[in-house]
């Protein structure tokens, strides 16, 4: 499978450099293509075993791979970079068997070691990835009594010292002050404005507009100047009237024509965007072949050839009005103020420009000075920079989702768990690492094996000791953890907390000393039919949590969890297993199973779904860890609300490709479970309110049919229903909505299958 994925991941990067219409687009296409390309090289000669943590061979966890989409390392190290300029002129020319090696070792002489105390003494240093702290954290060991810790570091960090980048790059790493956050750089706001180009279509009507039309009205005057009588123009019936060109030759007109052709000449060289009067047809291609001919008269045209001189300047004057008449006058002034006006481009590079006055490493303070007069989607993209309360950020629509909220969110977590280190140049150093760490992708992981932690690294291992436990940074850590969940419920309450968030959260967590069993969410393709043991004790926290509420009622939660057997040392997995959990998981999924399937990727999401059913995917850990029940009885109302809207926004959509379709269920289903948990928050009365609402918004939406079985299951547990062993009501009119199933969703159409494809699937 994971043979098969990479292959289609080549095909597909392959395609797109080969459709690619631009450079950039292309070079980015290769590079994605070559990154697949060492992917499916390492899995078929063995060096790379996708689905560990230690996917390359000889690589030990710490270091940070490439990654490309979907987790697939490619073999090749971030920190394996050439030396840079700053790097190559230090004086590192002793021992070792490459550049890099030398320099390593440099950095532990005297004056490399001088070099790294005076960058972390004045914080002149970036931490791109994690391991260019390794060194520093070195010197700071040797500078504070702690030579054995030095020493073993070394040791460890020696057979690599050939190959990384272990000491961080020259240069300021400006931080967002207290709680403040950025989700990019100027810099990299500035690179994405610059990168800002203008779509073709424009480019071309631009073009025609700005140079093409000048020249075209130039070559009517030079032409209408050789009518002997009246200009030409179309009579009613298409025929044309009026006087016949190539008859006169006034003065001056030789030198008109020569510098017009010049022009032209030019123009075609320099601009290339707009094709139009390139057409044969067209009343410019026909007056300009036609000019060449006569450089002095009309001798070596044929009739026709005026005849067709003569239609061209008919078409233009009946459209447009003869050379400088006030209807051809109007209309050029209109497209001029057209033309003149500033492109998309055009206005980034002036946003661009700007941003020069900020440090390109940091972030804005404010941006109403640098965004005046832009258009809403540059204003967007210079937002990114703006450094603000994350809330302010959810706002103003810069944090979208959990997934973005994840991304910078270390920069909170960073300083709160760099607040536990006294000495304040280490914590310095120990933020910038944690932030880069967070930064590093994420492995394709099977067999219950989990990502890399940060205190794996050796340089942070090191400092392990070190780090204290402070009550300020601890209630700092508490509040923020809270404020984040509360953020995340409050503005994406749709969305489960995904895997990038949740790990972030679980760090906030440790540091606030309120450790909690937070699960990730599980790819039905890679699941191994097991769970370790913190499913389960999110499940019997769960029980008790929502022992007697709707959501019990609605997903028939078990009473308790006591009495089941403790989780038992799985030696194939290396960690502790609920097999009991595991084993109720998978009972609970018949439900979804009218057709066999087990062992499938379908068959596998029903049971990975009883799992999210049983813990809530982390909301009831999350609330009752927290003690946030009295906050959420005030909002759960609203945010029930907010999430059956959602639902039938997303269910009304038209969707025609089956898979698309079927995952749209799957969403639906589990932001539904999001709006029963909430609604469990909620008094009855509420309760009922916010079911008759969803039912008035699902038949204004045209799925009262479909989605009705939902609304009425849903209606009958409030008011003190359950559902049946097959998720029915007694009266066979509700439904329990589950997102999985190995068969046709009861919400989905049959599919009809062609007589073509019952043919193929025959043989």
């Amino acid at each position: 499978m994971a043979m098969g994925y990479a292959y289609g991941q080549l095909e597909r990067a392959l395609r797109s450099a080969a459709s690619a219409t631009d450079g950039a687009a292309r070079a980015r296409a290769r590079a994605k293509a070559g990154r697949w390309q060492d992917v499916l090289a390492g899995m078929a000669d063995g060096t790379l075993r996708i689905g560990s943590r230690t996917p390359v061979a000889g690589t030990p966890a710490w270091v940070t791979l490439e990654v490309a989409h979907g987790g697939f390392a490619t073999g090749r190290y971030v920190a394996e970079v050439p030396l840079d300029p700053a790097e190559a002129a230090l004086p590192a020319a002793g021992p070792g068997s490459t550049d890099r090696e030398r320099l390593n070792l440099w950095y532990l002489t005297d004056d490399g070691l001088a070099t790294l105390r005076a960058a972390l003494a004045t914080e002149s240093y970036r931490v791109e990835v994690p391991e260019d702290a390794a060194l520093p954290v070195v010197a700071w060991l040797l500078d504070h009594g702690h030579p054995e810790a030095a020493l073993d570091l070394v040791a460890e960090l020696r057979p690599l010292l050939h190959r990384l980048r272990l000491a961080p790059r020259p240069g300021a790493t400006p931080r967002p002050a207290g709680s403040l956050v950025r989700l990019s750089t100027v810099g990299e706001v500035q690179a994405s404005l610059r990168a800002t180009g203008t779509k073709p279509a424009i480019a071309a009507m631009l073009e025609t507009l700005r140079v093409w039309h000048p020249l075209f009205d130039r070559l009517i005057a030079l032409w209408c100047d050789t009518v002997d009588g009246d200009l030409p123009r179309l009579t009613e019936d298409g025929s044309v009237s009026g006087g016949w060109p190539c008859r006169a030759w006034p003065a001056g007109w030789a030198e008109r024509r020569a510098q017009w052709l010049a022009d032209h000449t030019a123009a075609s060289a320099r601009h290339t965007a707009s094709t139009a009067h390139l057409h044969p047809k067209s009343n410019f291609a026909r007056l300009h072949r036609a000019l060449p001919a006569c450089e002095h008269d009309s001798a070596e045209l044929t009739g026709r050839d005026v005849g067709w001189i003569r239609r061209a300047l008919a078409n233009t004057v009946t459209k447009h009005g003869a050379p400088g008449s006030e209807a051809r006058a109007a209309l050029r002034a209109a497209q001029a103020s057209v033309a003149a006006r500033p492109t998309y481009a055009e206005l980034a590079a002036v946003l661009a420009e700007r941003l020069d006055r900020y440090p390109a490493e940091g972030g804005l303070p404010e941006i109403d000075v640098v965004v005046e007069d832009a258009p809403p989607h540059l204003v967007a993209k210079v937002t990114r920079a703006l450094e603000a309360p994350v809330e302010e950020l959810v706002a103003r629509d810069v944090i979208t989702s959990g997934d973005v909220l994840a991304t910078v969110l270390p920069q909170i977590t960073a300083q709160l768990l760099a607040a536990n280190l006294e000495d304040d140049t280490l914590a310095a150093l120990c933020a910038q690492t944690y932030a880069a760490f967070r930064r590093r992708r994420g492995l394709l992981l099977l067999d219950l094996e989990h990502q890399v932690r940060i205190e794996e690294l050796p340089w942070i291992g090191a400092l392990e000791p070190l780090r204290g436990h402070r009550p300020d940074a601890t209630r700092a850590a508490r509040h923020t953890l809270t404020q984040t969940v509360l953020l995340a419920l409050g503005s994406f309450p749709q969305a489960i907390l995904p895997n990038t968030l949740v790990r972030e959260l679980g760090a906030l967590a440790k540091q606030a000393g309120a450790p909690m069993p937070l699960v990730e969410e599980v790819a039905a393709d890679i699941f191994t039919g097991t769970f370790t043991a913190k499913w389960r004790t999110a499940a019997e926290l769960t029980s008790r949590v929502m022992a007697g509420t709707l959501y019990a009622r609605y997903y028939d939660l078990p009473a308790t969890w006591t009495a089941a057997p403790r989780p038992r040392w799985s030696r194939a997995f290396g960690k502790q297993t609920a097999d009991d959990f595991a084993a109720a998981c998978v009972a609970r999924a018949e439900e979804a199973r009218p057709e066999r399937g087990f062992g499938s990727v379908a068959a596998n999401g029903t049971v990975l779904e009883q799992s999210q059913i049983l813990t809530t995917q982390n909301l009831a850990v999350l609330v009752d860890t927290l003690a946030l029940r009295p906050r959420l009885h005030a909002s759960a109302p609203e945010l029930a609300d907010e999430v059956f809207t959602w639902v039938v926004r997303r269910l009304a959509l038209r969707v025609d490709d089956h898979h698309a379709a079927r995952q749209t269920v799957k969403n639906a289903a589990y932001a539904w479970r999001q709006a029963v948990f909430f609604l469990s928050f909620c008094d009855e009365p509420a309760q009922r309110a916010a079911v008759d609402r969803l039912g008035e918004q699902v038949a204004r939406a045209g799925l009262a049919d479909r989605f009705g079985p939902a609304v009425a299951g849903l209606e009958q547990v409030v008011a003190g229903g359950r559902f049946t062993g097959s998720g029915t009501t007694a009266d066979g009119a509700g439904r329990r909505f589950l997102g999985w199933t190995t068969g046709t969703h009861w919400y989905l159409p049959e599919r009809r299958c062609q007589v073509r494809e019952c043919r193929i699937e025959g043989l």
